[in-house]
C-alpha cells in the first residue's frame, strides 16, 4: 500500500525524508509513503525541498503563501503531514498563541483535510502549544481536527522527548496523529528506544561518528571576534555566558537570563540542546571542544540528517532551515509506526500524555479559569 502524501509549511524536507525512509512489509506487501505535493513560503527552503526530495518532479513543489494557495486545486492525496508555525506558541517570544499572526495558520491544514479527507495525517508544533492562550489554543487546535472532513478524526496528541528516541538532541514536540474515523483505527504511540539517560546518543557521536570531511556540504565556519574566542576558551563545555570561570572583563553586559543557551557550549557526553534557526549573536549553538560556533553540517547531524543533504542558500537561511526542521529519523519512527498500523504489524507503545484529549483539556481549562476567578475575588476582598 502506497500512501500518496501532500504537506503544507514543508520546511526543507525533514519530515518528507523520515516519511521516505519509513517502510513497512507484511507478508510480501509494502507499505510506503509517496510524495505528491508540498508548499513553503520561502524561497530557498523550497529550493532545498526540491533538490533533495524530488528532483525529478521540481513543479509538485508550491512556493509561496499559504493563504494564497488553493488546495482544492492540488492532486488528491490519502496521507497529509503539516508542521504549522510555531511562533506564536513558543514559550520564547510573546506566546500570543491563536491572537498572533501565525497561530491561526493551522486552519489551512483543517482545510486539507477537509477537502482531501487523507486517510491519516500528522501535525507538528512546540511543546508550548500546550499552554497557549491558557490552553485554549491547543482545544481548538485539537477541536477542529477531530472534526475535519466528512468522517473526522481519531486524535492521538503526544509529547515526544526525542532524545529518548536516539536523536542526538534535547528536542521536545507535540506530534499530533490523526486517523481518520471510519478507518476504526486508533494509533498508539511508539515506545522510546533510548529512554535509560545511559542510552542517549550524545552531541559528540553525532557530531564526530564518523567524522566530518573538511569539505562537506554546508560546513562553513564562522568567524569570530577575537573577544568571543577568549570568552569561549573559559566557558566549560554545557555552561554559558555566565560562566562564574570568564574574567570580569570578557562578560556581557546584560543582565538575567542566566539559565540561556547564549554562548552556551554543548557537553560532550550529552544529546545537544535544542537546536534553533534564528538569533543574534551568542545563539548558533557552540562546540564543546574547540571554541567556536557549529557550523550547520554540525547542526544538521544534531537534527539527524544525513551528510548528502544539500541546503540551498546562505549562511543564515541554512541555518534557519536547519532549526525549523522536524528531525527526519523523528518523523521516520512515527510515521513508521503509522504504517505498522495500517500493516497490522504490532509494536511496542506506549500511552499518550493526554488521554480522551478534548474533554480532559477542557475540564482542565475550567479548573484553571475557576482556580484564577477565585484568587481574583480573593484579591479584591484583600
Amino acid at each position: 500500500m502506497k500512501f500518496k502524501k501532500g504537506e503544507l509549511f514543508s520546511g526543507p524536507g525533514g519530515l518528507s525524508l523520515g516519511a521516505n525512509m519509513a517502510i513497512v512489509k507484511k507478508d510480501g506487501e509494502i507499505f510506503e509513503v509517496e510524495h505528491v505535493w508540498a508548499n513553503d513560503i520561502d524561497e530557498d527552503t523550497c529550493e532545498t525541498f526540491r533538490h533533495n526530495l524530488c528532483p525529478q518532479n521540481p513543479d509538485s513543489v508550491f512556493q509561496g503563501d499559504v493563504r494564497d494557495l488553493d488546495v482544492t486545486l492540488l492532486e488528491k492525496i490519502d496521507a497529509f503531514a503539516f508542521g504549522f508555525p510555531c511562533n506564536d506558541y513558543s514559550i520564547v517570544g510573546e506566546s500570543k498563541g491563536l491572537e498572533g499572526k501565525y497561530g491561526p495558520l493551522y486552519t489551512y491544514g483543517v482545510k486539507v483535510l477537509e477537502h482531501h479527507q487523507p486517510k491519516w495525517f500528522i501535525a507538528e508544533n512546540v511543546g508550548g502549544l500546550e499552554s497557549a492562550n491558557d490552553g485554549e489554543a491547543f482545544l481548538r487546535i485539537l477541536t477542529d481536527l477531530e472534526n475535519a472532513g466528512h468522517h473526522g478524526y481519531t486524535l492521538t496528541p503526544h509529547l515526544y522527548k526525542f532524545e529518548q528516541y536516539g536523536i542526538p538532541q534535547a528536542r521536545h514536540r507535540i506530534i499530533i496523529v490523526g486517523i481518520r474515523k471510519d478507518l476504526n483505527l486508533k494509533f498508539k504511540i511508539p515506545a522510546p528506544t533510548h529512554e535509560d539517560p545511559a542510552l542517549w546518543k550524545t552531541s559528540k557521536e553525532a557530531i564526530e561518528s564518523p567524522p566530518i570531511p573538511d569539505n562537506a556540504l554546508n560546513h562553513e565556519f564562522t568567524q569570530h571576534q577575537q573577544r568571543v574566542v577568549k570568552m569561549l576558551n573559559y566557558i566549560k563545555p554545557g555552561e554559558n555566558a555566565w560562566s562564574e570561570d570568564i574574567p570580569e572583563e570578557l562578560r556581557l553586559n546584560v543582565k538575567g537570563a542566566r539559565m540561556s543557551n547564549i554562548y552556551k557550549r554543548l557537553h560532550p557526553d550529552m544529546p545537544a540542546y535544542t537546536v534553533t534557526g534564528s538569533g543574534g549573536g551568542g545563539t548558533h549553538m557552540y562546540h564543546y571542544n574547540e571554541p567556536r560556533a557549529l557550523t550547520n553540517r554540525e547542526r544538521a547531524r544534531l537534527q539527524t540528517f544525513p551528510d548528502k543533504f544539500k541546503f540551498i542558500g546562505g549562511k543564515e537561511s541554512v541555518r534557519k532551515q536547519i532549526g525549523m526542521a522536524v528531525p527526519p529519523r523523528a518523523a521516520q519512527i512515527i510515521i513508521e509506526a503509522i504504517l505498522k498500523l495500517f500493516a497490522g504489524v504490532p509494536y511496542d507503545h506506549v500511552d499518550p500524555k493526554w488521554k480522551g484529549i478534548v474533554v480532559e483539556v477542557l475540564e482542565s481549562n475550567m479548573k484553571k479559569r475557576q482556580i484564577k476567578k477565585t484568587e481574583e475575588q480573593l484579591s479584591l476582598k484583600i
